[in-house]
C-alpha cells in the first residue's frame, strides 16, 4: 500500500514531456523529467518519496528529506506566512509548520525541533507539540539496551529526550558531564524502566566495557594532541569534560590504570604519552 511521506518503491508506467508517471493503488504519481533517472524506461521500479503538491496531486521525488513522516527533526524556518512557519527538510517543497502546532512563535533563522506528521487532508505537516506522540516505555525495551536520543526539552531535574523515534526519557543532572543543546542526536542506555513507563537514560555504560571505552578516549586524545593533555588530578571537572567528555572520577580512574600499565607519564602541568 502506497505511503505517502515515506519511501516507496514505484514502477514506472510512461514517460512523458513532464517526468515518469508511476503507478500507485490511489492513482498516479509523477516524478518530475528532471528527477528520472538515464536509464529509466517504463517497467523500472524506483525508490521515491511520496508526498501530495499544493495542487493536491500525488508527486514523487528521488531527493531525499532531512525526515519522513513520523520521524522528529531539528529543522531550519524558512519564512513565516498567514498560514504558518515553512521549514526547510530538503525538499523544493517546504514543510508547513501551522500556527496551531506552534508552542511558541518561531521566526526566519530559527531552528526548531517537530515531528512530522499525515494531515488529515492528506499532506504532509510538522507539529512543535511533541509530548502527545512520545509513548511510555513498553517491554520492547529493556534496561542496558543501547539507545538513540534527541533532546527536546529542560527540566529542574535534567534533559528530556525522545528515545528511538518513540518513546520519552529523561537524563538526571546528575548523569551529566555537559549540558547538551536542544535538538542534540545522542547515543545512550535504557538506566531504569519505570512501573509508569517513565525512562530513566544513562549516557555511560556500565563495568568493563565504560572502562575500555574511557581508556580509548584519553588514549586517542593523547595521540590527536601530540601526545601531551594538559590535563591533572588537580584539573576543574569542568576542563575535563569539555575536552573529554568524561566525569573527574572516570578521568582519574582511567588516568592510574595507565600510569600503572606504563602508558603515561603524569607531569606537574599534564599527562604525557610515554615514548612522546
Amino acid at each position: 500500500m502506497l505511503q505517502i511521506g515515506k519511501y516507496n518503491k514505484l514502477e514506472i508506467s510512461r514517460i512523458t514531456a513532464s517526468g515518469a508517471v508511476l503507478k500507485t493503488e490511489l492513482g498516479d504519481a509523477l516524478l518530475p523529467l528532471r528527477l528520472l533517472p538515464d536509464t529509466a524506461e517504463p517497467g523500472t521500479l524506483l525508490e521515491v518519496f511520496v508526498y501530495v503538491d499544493s495542487d493536491n496531486r500525488l508527486t514523487a521525488t528521488t531527493r531525499r528529506p532531512r525526515a519522513t513522516v513520523d520521524d522528529f527533526a531539528l529543522l531550519k524556518v524558512i519564512e513565516t506566512t498567514t498560514v504558518g512557519s515553512f521549514l526547510d527538510w530538503g525538499l523544493e517543497k517546504d514543510l508547513l509548520l501551522p500556527f496551531g502546532e506552534q508552542i511558541e512563535p518561531v521566526r526566519r533563522g530559527d531552528m526548531v525541533l517537530v515531528r512530522i506528521y499525515l494531515h488529515s487532508s492528506g499532506r504532509i505537516a510538522a507539529t512543535a507539540k511533541l509530548d502527545k506522540f512520545i509513548l511510555p516505555g513498553d517491554n520492547e525495551l529493556s534496561q542496558g539496551d543501547e539507545v538513540k536520543l534527541i533532546v527536546y526539552a529542560f527540566t529542574d531535574l535534567g534533559v528530556k529526550v525522545v528515545i528511538n523515534n518513540k518513546y520519552g526519557g529523561l537524563i538526571f543532572n546528575t548523569e551529566l558531564i555537559l549540558k547538551p543543546k536542544y535538538g542534540e542526536q545522542l547515543q545512550g542506555y535504557v538506566k531504569k524502566i519505570r512501573e509508569d513507563g517513565k525512562i530513566d537514560i544513562t549516557l555511560r555504560e556500565s563495568g568493563a566495557e565504560q572502562s575500555e571505552k574511557d581508556r580509548r578516549t584519553i588514549l586517542d586524545a593523547l595521540t590527536a594532541q601530540h601526545g601531551f593533555l594538559p590535563l591533572t588530578d588537580k584539573s576543574s571537572p569542568e576542563d575535563i569534560g569539555k575536552l573529554l567528555r568524561l566525569s573527574k572520577k572516570s578521568f582519574k580512574k582511567v588516568v592510574g590504570g595507565l600510569y600503572k600499565e606504563g602508558a603515561v607519564l603524569i607531569e606537574p602541568d599534564g599527562l604525557r604519552l610515554t615514548g612522546r
